[in-house]
């Protein structure tokens, strides 16, 4: 009886660093910033009511302190955002699509086509007022989204998502 069974070693291993990866629409820059800008105006109308409402005399003294925290957390927030963007990029390649992320913590995600189950694309109010919307791919044993990309053209997204479908369809 002969035995075809073969695991060598690999001696060379593929390098992922050297994919050209693209950037993600400037334009959603902007739907993060009336996000960032939402959530922050709500936070500071709920810092003034308190101020007015519920803090005390004694604490009041303080209250420029808090302003001036909560201001400065803003722009650190700010600033965090404007950095990580940048580091927001994806490659369709013939096999896979990799989508990497992070400024303090850098996030690469590969998803070979012969696990994909299924590819969808959305568009949220805001990134459709710019033309922009995400894809998502799902793969086989998890219930939630194995890698998102948000922030690309709307006919970028269906491009792709037309592509990802041909292939794991073939």
């Amino acid at each position: 009886m002969t035995n075809y069974f073969q695991n060598d070693l690999v001696s060379v291993l593929p390098d992922i660093t050297k994919i050209e990866f693209k950037k993600i629409d400037k334009s959603y820059f902007k739907v993060i910033l009336i996000n960032f800008f939402l959530v922050f105006g709500l936070f500071l109308v709920g810092l003034v009511l308190l101020h007015q409402l519920v803090f005390s005399e004694q604490f009041n003294q303080y209250i420029i302190y808090v302003y001036l925290t909560f201001m400065l957390l803003f722009l650190l927030i700010f600033i965090f955002e404007k950095l990580s963007f940048t580091k927001r990029k994806y490659a369709l390649r013939e096999k896979d699509i990799s989508y990497k992320q992070g400024l303090v913590i850098k996030k690469l995600t590969t998803v070979p086509f012969s696990r994909i189950q299924h590819v969808e694309t959305d568009e949220k109010p805001f990134s459709r007022i710019f033309g922009l919307a995400s894809l998502s791919v799902y793969t086989a044993g998890d219930s939630s989204d194995d890698l998102v990309i948000k922030g690309i053209k709307k006919e970028t997204a269906l491009q792709i998502k037309e592509f990802i479908s041909t292939k794991i369809n073939e």
